[in-house]
């Protein structure tokens, strides 16, 4: 995928949409009656926080930058993991030295990342994303990476609305545009594993029933 944009020069579908969700931030989802700070909290992540360790695990990461963190209320929290242990949060329960937070419509998290870090992780973000922009977000993904890259990804709307009425997911794509999308970034990239997940839908409504997470690719012969 090529792109006329980039980080200095995002669409202006990426800076309205930056816009809006600011807004939501600090307003709250008024269309579902969501408070504000149980809007885009974080806590997606923690469901994917196992296949997250995984990585770490195999790895030997010791410092992770999280890309769209939201509010990041998921590192405040005690976190249990899938044996029922628990840990003080998700950040012990990894075994890591830092997480860096950023997301680009949370005040405290705004700063553009510096430097590098061993893992990047972005869950519950891409999909947010305007599709004009996706090249260059993804390549910044393993720009910002010295071991590996994780995300997972929504294949169906969402049931947020933004404040303009449109559906919060903007870009809804089959895997395998999501697999080659990575696979474009990778390849400029070498040395930087990755590992997407996608969450489809099989028919009809959107349930916790039929909404099924897939991994599309992974790359790495000990992970």
């Amino acid at each position: 995928m090529r792109t006329l944009f980039s980080r200095q020069t995002p669409s202006p579908r990426f800076v309205e949409l930056t816009r809006l969700y600011k807004e939501m931030h600090r307003d709250g989802d008024r269309v579902n009656g969501i408070a504000a700070e149980q809007t885009f909290s974080g806590i997606s992540l923690l469901p994917v926080a196992p296949q997250i360790k995984r990585l770490i695990d195999a790895t030997g990461a010791a410092t992770l930058l999280d890309y769209g963190c939201g509010k990041a209320s998921q590192y405040g929290r005690s976190f249990v993991d899938p044996l029922q242990q628990s840990h003080a949060d998700v950040v012990a329960y990894w075994g890591v030295k830092e997480v860096h937070r950023y997301d680009p419509a949370v005040p405290e998290y705004c700063a553009v990342p510096q430097g590098k870090f061993d893992g990047v992780i972005c869950t519950d973000v891409l999909e947010h994303c305007p599709e004009e922009d996706m090249a260059w977000i993804v390549d910044e993904l393993f720009a910002y990476a010295n071991m590996f890259v994780f995300a997972n990804v929504a294949c169906y709307p969402a049931h947020k609305l933004l404040p303009n009425g449109e559906n919060a997911h903007c870009t809804i794509r089959p895997p395998a545009w999501w697999e080659n999308l990575f696979g474009d970034s990778a390849a400029r990239h070498s040395g930087v594993d990755w590992e997407v997940w996608v969450a489809n839908i099989e028919e009809g409504s959107i349930t916790a029933d039929n909404r099924a997470n897939v991994l599309i690719r992974r790359i790495g012969s000990d992970i």
